[in-house]
C-alpha cells in the first residue's frame, strides 16, 4: 500500500478528489489535508482516505502528518500563492526529497526550482488543451512514457499520401504505427492492413521524426515518393545495363529535378568499363552520390543494406535487371516504388496509365498514381480494356478513382473499350504504365503467353517504362 498526501482547497482540488473517488485508483491510502471546513467532499468515500481540517502552512501540524506515515508522494493543490509556497517550504524542512506534484494558478512557480517538484501550470495546460483542438494540429499523449510526444494520434484525412496504403509498403525507421481506429474500433494492424481515409492512426516514435510524419500523412504536394522513403536509387548492373547506362542516367537525374532536389544514390555494380564509369561521374553532381561494388556480392545484399542508410523510396532499373537474379523478389520484400525503363524515355512521356485489375490493388495503388501524375504534369487515364466487354464488374474501381480524382483536384480520363488490353497498350504512345507490384509478379515471358491476367503481361513488352507500387495481399 502506498501513502500519498493531498493538501487541497479550492474548485480545482475538488475535482481532483471526486476524480480519485469515482476511479478508486488501487490500493492506495490518501492522506487529505485541508484549511476549509466548507471543502466539499464526495457524499460517499469509495477510497481509503483519511481527512484533516488544519491550515497546511501550520509548520508543527504538517510535520506530524509527514512523521504519521512514510509517504510517496505529496500533492499541493492549494487555493493562494502564499498558502502554497509556505506549503511546500514545509514540506521540504521535513523532507528535501519527497515527491511533490503541485498546481501553479498564478506563474508564480517554475519547476526548475527544485528536482523533485513537479510544477503543473493550470494557464499551460488550459493552452495546452485549446492548442490540441486547432485544426492541423497533431495530438500526442502528454501523460504516458515520457510525456515528450513520442506517442501521436493522427486522423488520416481524404487525399493523404498514406491512405490506401498498407502499412507493410511504408518505410517506418524509428517510428511505427502501432494502432489504427476506424468506425470507432480499434485495429491492431499488420504488414497487410490498409490505410483508408478517415481513419485514426497511432504512432509511436521520436518526437521531432513524428512531427515529419505527421506532416506527411495531413499533406499531399511534394510528397512523392514519400511514404515509400524519401530519396531516389538508380541500380546499373553493368553485366545488363552498360549500353543503356548513360541513358538510365541521364532519366533519373531529370526525374530528380522534377521531384524538387530529391536525393540520388546510383548504385554500381559488377564494373568492368572504366571510362563509363568516368563519364557516369561526371554526370552527378550537388546532391548525388555514387556507389562502386567492386566484390563480387549478390545484388539483392548490396541494394538491402543501402534502402536505409539512405532511406530511399523509388528505385530505378532496367527491365534485364529487375528480371535477373531474383531481383523482382527482393524488390517487392523492400516495399519501394519501383521504376522500370522503357524504350520511350522518361522526359517524352505526357500520360499516366492504369490499367485496370483487381479491386484491392487498384485502390493501394491510387493515391500513388495521382500524385506521380500530378508531380510530373501528366495526364492520369484509367483504362478498362475487356475482351468481352465486361465493364459492369469494376463499376466500384471507376467509382474510387472518380472520388479520389475530386480529393485530390487532379482530373482523370477513363478508358472503356471492348480491345486486348495487351494489344492496346502496345499502341499507346509516349505513356508511363503505374501497377501494382505484387510478389508473384511474373518475369518469365515464356509463361506469361499463356496467362490471361494482364498483370504477367506486364513485362512482356519494353515500349513504355512502368512504375511499380508494391501492393501486399489483405489477410
Amino acid at each position: 500500500m502506498k501513502h500519498i498526501l493531498i493538501l487541497a482547497d479550492g474548485l480545482s482540488a475538488k475535482h481532483f478528489i471526486d476524480r480519485i473517488n469515482q476511479k478508486r485508483t488501487g490500493d492506495n491510502h490518501f492522506v487529505l489535508v485541508t484549511p476549509s471546513p466548507d471543502f466539499s467532499m464526495p457524499e460517499k468515500i469509495a477510497v481509503d482516505m483519511e481527512v484533516h481540517t488544519f491550515d497546511p502552512t501550520s509548520h508543527s501540524k504538517l510535520r506530524e502528518v509527514l512523521y504519521a506515515h512514510h509517504f510517496s508522494m505529496v500533492f499541493v493543490v492549494l487555493d493562494s500563492p502564499e498558502e502554497t509556497g509556505e506549503s511546500l517550504k514545509n514540506i521540504r524542512m521535513v523532507d528535501e526529497k519527497i515527491r511533490v506534484y503541485l498546481l501553479d494558478h498564478w506563474d508564480r512557480f517554475d519547476e526548475s526550482d527544485e528536482s523533485y517538484t513537479q510544477v503543473f501550470n493550470m494557464h499551460q495546460l488550459i493552452a495546452n488543451r485549446l492548442f490540441d483542438h486547432l485544426p492541423n494540429v497533431p495530438l500526442v499523449a502528454q501523460n504516458v512514457g515520457l510525456s515528450e510526444g513520442e506517442i501521436m494520434e493522427v486522423a488520416v484525412p481524404f487525399g493523404s499520401s498514406f491512405a490506401y496504403r498498407h502499412i507493410g509498403s511504408i518505410s517506418q525507421v524509428k517510428w511505427r504505427i502501432v494502432a489504427l481506429y476506424r468506425n470507432s474500433k480499434q485495429i491492431l494492424p499488420t504488414s497487410a492492413t490498409m490505410i483508408k481515409p478517415q481513419d485514426t492512426i497511432l504512432i509511436v516514435g521520436k518526437p521531432n521524426i513524428l512531427n515529419n510524419i505527421y506532416l506527411r500523412i495531413i499533406n499531399k504536394e511534394g510528397l512523392f515518393p514519400e511514404p515509400f522513403g524519401k530519396n531516389l536509387y538508380l541500380i546499373l548492373d553493368m553485366n545488363f545495363d552498360a549500353e543503356q547506362a548513360i541513358n538510365c542516367m541521364q532519366e533519373a537525374l531529370y526525374m530528380r529535378e522534377r521531384l524538387d532536389g530529391r536525393g540520388l544514390v546510383v548504385r554500381i555494380v559488377n564494373p568492368g568499363d572504366f571510362q563509363l564509369l568516368e563519364e557516369i561521374k561526371t554526370l552527378a553532381n550537388g546532391n548525388i552520390e555514387v556507389l562502386i561494388e567492386y566484390a563480387e556480392s549478390e545484388i539483392a545484399t548490396v541494394i538491402t543494406a543501402d534502402m536505409q542508410r539512405y532511406n530511399i523510396g523509388l528505385i530505378f532499373t532496367s527491365m534485364d535487371t529487375f528480371g535477373g537474379d531474383k531481383l523482382s523478389a527482393e524488390l517487392f520484400a523492400l516495399r519501394k516504388l519501383v521504376y522500370i525503363f522503357g524504350e520511350t524515355p522518361l522526359y517524352t512521356i505526357t500520360n499516366s496509365i492504369v490499367l485496370m485489375g483487381d479491386n484491392e490493388e487498384m485502390e493501394s495503388i491510387s493515391s500513388t498514381s495521382f500524385y506521380i501524375s500530378e508531380t510530373l504534369g501528366f495526364d492520369l487515364c484509367l483504362c478498362n480494356f475487356d475482351p468481352e466487354g465486361d465493364f459492369e464488374s469494376r463499376k466500384m474501381i471507376r467509382e474510387h478513382y472518380e472520388t479520389l480524382s475530386h480529393a485530390v483536384h487532379h482530373p482523370i480520363n477513363i478508358e472503356e473499350k471492348k480491345v486486348n488490353p495487351v494489344r492496346a497498350l502496345a499502341a499507346m504512345e509516349n505513356i508511363l504504365q503505374i501497377a501494382p507490384l505484387t510478389y508473384d509478379i511474373d518475369t518469365s515471358s515464356l509463361f506469361s503467353l499463356f496467362s490471361t491476367r494482364s498483370q504477367d503481361h506486364l513485362l512482356s513488352s519494353r515500349k513504355h517504362p512502368k512504375l511499380l507500387i508494391p501492393v501486399v495481399p489483405e489477410q
